[in-house]
């Protein structure tokens, strides 16, 4: 589960300008008086063949030459850019990135090529289904972009400059500065509430340099979005994501009523363990005593620790772990491994993300990898997005070689991430003493359980905070986040507390108006778990499978979710590949 602080998805996400695939339509069934015989596979090939025109198809395929020609050449320059800077952490690394984007971005900001798009796009029932695909694909991402040069380079500008600031900032404790991995790892052992206060207060210093800089970009994006006639620019990228804001919203309003029992009485029993640790009253738990600065993830269990399950090893066998399962579901990632950025050192960006370079196969993975829990699922996860980027259809027109959604995408390094805390997977892979995993595997599975209610609170937050800062940027956004993080978490707002840690969290600048596709992500993965399941005849709960004996998930994950790609829309796809809609009822059994 994409819950350590900060993981951001795929650059190739993030440079196709907030765009995804659309609803399909549905076919309306025979009625019985008017009875229709089924047409045999030659006879739908001549219909279809019928409703090309031919005329329009050739001038659709010439357009297409050329866009995606220079498409395919500036996705690769923007890709390399952000590597490099992500690597380095320069600012003249950020500026050549900063230029690049700014480049890509004008791609899709051409006028004349926007309305010739427009006239393809309006006949695309005539047209090949890639064909008409990868037009619709296109008017998406030349729709958000039709802005004047000045508020383009604004926009690509302020983000590149934030950035800078993420990579580079260092919290400081009593005069002394500190990674955000050096801070993670001090505040999971300190037990001094004061000491903890501090490197939780370190952990989000950076909020208030980034805070100014965040807001002016707000209001950058949302000059930008209301000239393109949206509300704002949080409905702008939502309807971008072809989902209706409305039934966005209304979506986790359930999610919000159907989680909060179970996510009140999972948090007092959490915080009663909790206060007995810190020698405190179980009412005066802060924020700081939850080790993940955010709460989006859980406290360690008090019955169980799950780095013993990964601290005895090196940092390299991490990743031989991952590559060892990756290898037996029949999915290899040598050369993911081969071309990314594994470990921590000066300069780096400290998360994680994975990137495709050139939607050939060049598929890379910047991580920080740790002998711990929650860098053996950052590396299962971030490996998830590289599977399904590496198995996309590179015979597909070059912007559809893309995942059916970015919540599929999601949902696949979802369903991988949780794998590091599944008892079958941790005695199959991490050699984990059968006996010992026995023993505390209901405190392993009800650490998973909190996971999943903690990250849906989270999701909550993040949501509703970013949706009312676009509304209006200038409002006090230190109270509204604490407002949003009382009302959806639970947790007490530090006395007088005024500082911007809400910008401290990477997602507000370089993944915007995203994290509901986390949550959706989450369902679909749910989604994925029972139908692989079902494929493997398995009774009993989805934990208990032996991925290394089922090599055949490994060929439906490449066949029904990798290859489609994003040649159909994201409801018909995930018809196709789970054999029902989306919906939320597998994740809310493994809530039960």
């Amino acid at each position: 589960m994409k819950k350590i602080s900060g993981i951001i998805p795929a650059l190739m996400i993030l440079s196709l300008l907030g765009l995804t695939v659309g609803c399909g339509q549905k076919t309306d069934a025979p009625t019985q008086d008017k009875p229709v015989q089924v047409d045999s596979s030659k006879a739908v090939e001549k219909k279809a063949e019928k409703e090309i025109n031919m005329e329009l198809q050739s001038k659709a395929d010439e357009f297409l030459k050329a866009y995606l020609g220079e498409y395919a050449l500036l996705f690769k320059k923007q890709a390399l850019a952000y590597w490099t800077a992500a690597n380095s952490g320069k600012k003249e690394d950020f500026d050549t990135y900063a230029a690049a984007d700014l480049e890509f971005k004008q791609l899709h900001s051409d006028q004349a090529r926007y309305a010739e798009l427009l006239t393809f796009t309006a006949a695309k029932a005539s047209l090949q289904p890639h064909t008409a695909r990868a037009l619709e694909v296109a008017e998406l991402a030349f729709k958000g972009n039709q802005l004047p040069k000045d508020i383009l380079e604004k926009r690509v500008a302020m983000s590149a400059q934030i950035e800078e600031i993420f990579n580079n900032f260092r919290g400081e404790v009593d005069g002394k500065k500190y990674s955000n991995n050096d801070l993670l790892d001090m505040i999971k052992i300190e037990k001094d509430s004061l000491k903890r206060q501090k490197m939780w207060e370190a952990l989000k210093q950076v909020g208030d340099a980034i805070a100014p800089k965040l807001i002016e970009l707000a209001k950058i994006r949302n000059e930008a979005a209301t000239k393109l006639g949206y509300k704002n620019y949080w409905d702008m990228q939502v309807r971008l994501q072809e989902h209706d804001p409305d039934k966005i919203i209304t979506i986790f309003a359930e999610l919000e009523k159907d989680t909060l029992e179970p996510f009140k009485q999972m948090k007092v029993t959490m915080d009663t363990q909790l206060a007995k640790q810190f020698g405190i009253k179980s009412e005066e738990m802060m924020p700081w005593h939850y080790d993940n600065p955010f709460f989006q993830d859980p406290p360690p269990s008090e019955d169980v620790n799950l780095d013993e399950f990964y601290e005895k090893k090196k940092k390299e066998d991490i990743v031989e772990l991952a590559r060892k399962f990756y290898e037996n579901i029949g999915l290899p990632i040598d050369d993911i491994i081969a071309a990314s950025d594994l470990y921590e050192r000066e300069g780096k960006q400290q998360h994680a993300f994975c990137i495709s370079i050139d939607n050939e196969g060049d598929v890379r993975t910047l991580v920080n990898i740790k002998p711990t829990y929650s860098w053996m699922e950052t590396m299962l996860h971030e490996m998830g997005h590289g599977v399904y980027t590496k198995y996309t259809d590179t015979t597909l027109p070059f912007n559809i070689r893309d995942a059916a959604h970015i919540f599929t995408t999601e949902a696949v390094a979802m369903l991988m991430g949780a794998l590091a805390l599944n008892p079958t997977w941790m005695t199959t892979y991490a050699g984990a003493d059968v006996q010992r995993v026995k023993e505390v595997e209901k405190a392993v599975l009800e650490q998973r359980r909190s996971q999943q209610l903690i990250f849906a609170r989270w999701t909550l937050v993040m949501l509703n905070f970013e949706k009312a800062m676009y509304e209006d940027p200038t409002q006090d956004l230190n109270t509204l986040w604490w407002d949003m993080v009382e009302r959806f978490q639970l947790l007490t707002r530090p006395l007088n507390r005024n500082a911007a840690d809400w910008a401290a969290k990477p997602h507000f600048t370089i993944a915007p108006v995203y994290y509901h596709n986390y949550m959706l992500g989450e369902l679909f993965a749910a989604q994925l778990r029972n139908t692989l399941k079902k494929l493997a005849k398995h009774d009993g709960p989805a934990y208990t499978m032996d991925y290394s004996k089922h090599p055949e998930f490994g060929t439906y994950l490449k066949e029904k979710i990798f290859l489609p790609s994003a040649s159909t829309p994201w409801p018909q796809f995930v018809e196709n590949a789970v054999g029902e809609p989306l919906t939320a009822k597998y994740f809310a059994e493994e809530l039960k």
